[in-house]
């Protein structure tokens, strides 16, 4: 275990709010809009998720690393957010199948997270003043400086991210020979979609986010799939018209997450930067077409524009959020086309809605039609 020493580090906030803690990770500094997940487990599939780039993880479990680190416990090939803030940092972990602590993984990583901080205050004032943009350093103490480094940061509103975490060449997943096949844009795919679809004998192409329509075509899929990813839909020109081919064309047509955001652009619906979005294990979501509870796994900052999903002739709602009432699921009328706000293949997180994945397979043997 590399050896570790608790530093000094500080944390600011761009409303000038200061937290002062201890270095975890690699000693540096790091920036990004800061949010909050509110899940007891799943730390390294959080870390790694695509969907997080560019955003300062605050984990509202008071105990982080205390299960160590499982190389195969992943969603992406590396770590995406980029910094982490928790209360107890745990360097000696007590698992077996366990193959490092969480800061020989954050040093190889090159993670710079910041300890010891009262998550519970800080997560009370993120959710009352709203997500902005953050800094951590266990370099540099001065806060003026660390003020004008964090007056650089963009907001998250308007970057166009997918594109920075996607893969650069197609490849495929699953086994050639499987009954069915499915074209996935990959916006920043989670592992966990591909194995649900491989469980489901369903084999995979994924293309790169800004692939057009007539080379996922060649693939001769029997549906196509749009994923989640980081940043604002609204600047995603290119996966908007794809995702209009692919309607014009009658194809079956799956999306989650920024996936889902996606297809209502495409059905002349807006999207906008939520307060604090959703992030968290235990969120409930209304099914108003089977008029079910499920428990889901979220996260998310950006969403569809409520009034205009309501008044729109081209989509109805199938799924709507019961904390906030924001619309979680919509399929397009006349269309094999739907998406839902959350993530089914929940990883980590209950297993509830997995079923829309049975529902997207039935939807290409043409047994389910709306």
């Amino acid at each position: 275990m590399t050896n570790y020493t608790k530093l000094p580090a500080i944390l600011l906030l761009a409303d000038g709010t200061v937290f002062y803690g201890k270095a975890a990770g690699k000693i540096g500094t790091t920036t990004g809009e800061i949010c909050f997940n509110t899940g007891m487990t799943g730390y390294q599939e959080i870390f790694t998720d695509p969907s997080y780039f560019g955003q300062i993880m605050v984990t509202t479990n008071s105990h982080i690393g205390n299960y160590g680190i499982q190389r195969e416990e992943i969603e992406s090939d590396s770590i995406k957010i980029a910094g982490l803030v928790c209360k107890n940092y745990n360097i000696v972990y007590s698992r077996k199948q366990a193959t490092e602590s969480i800061q020989d993984y954050f040093q190889n990583d090159n993670l710079v997270a910041i300890s010891d901080i009262d998550t519970r205050a800080l997560v009370r004032h993120i959710r009352d003043k709203g997500a902005m943009n953050a800094i951590i350093s266990s370099e540099i103490t001065d806060l003026d400086e660390l003020k004008q480094k964090l007056a650089e940061v963009p907001s998250m509103e308007g970057l166009e991210l997918s594109s920075k975490v996607s893969t650069t060449e197609p490849y495929f997943y699953g086994n050639p020979e499987a009954s069915l096949k499915v074209a996935a844009l990959d916006l920043g795919i989670k592992k966990n979609i591909l194995r649900s679809f491989e469980n489901r004998d369903i084999y995979v192409q994924v293309f790169p986010a800004k692939t057009k329509f007539a080379e996922m075509e060649k693939f001769s899929p029997d549906g196509y799939f749009i994923s989640n990813g980081p940043g604002d839909p609204s600047v995603m020109p290119y996966a908007v018209e794809t995702i209009k081919e692919i309607l014009a064309e009658d194809k079956p047509l799956f999306g989650i997450c920024l996936g889902h955001q996606l297809l209502a652009e495409a059905n002349g619906i807006g999207t906008m930067k939520m307060f604090n979005g959703h992030r968290g294990l235990n969120h409930p979501v209304k099914n108003v077409i089977k008029n079910h509870c499920e428990v889901t796994s979220q996260n998310h900052g950006f969403g569809v524009v409520p009034d205009e999903v309501r008044n729109s002739d081209k989509v109805e709602i199938t799924h709507v959020n019961l904390n906030d009432k924001s619309i979680e699921g919509i399929r397009v009328k006349g269309k094999k086309a739907f998406s839902v706000q959350y993530h089914p293949e929940s990883s980590p997180g209950p297993h509830d809605s997995r079923y829309l994945f049975d529902d997207f397979v039935n939807v290409m043997k043409g047994e389910l039609v709306w």
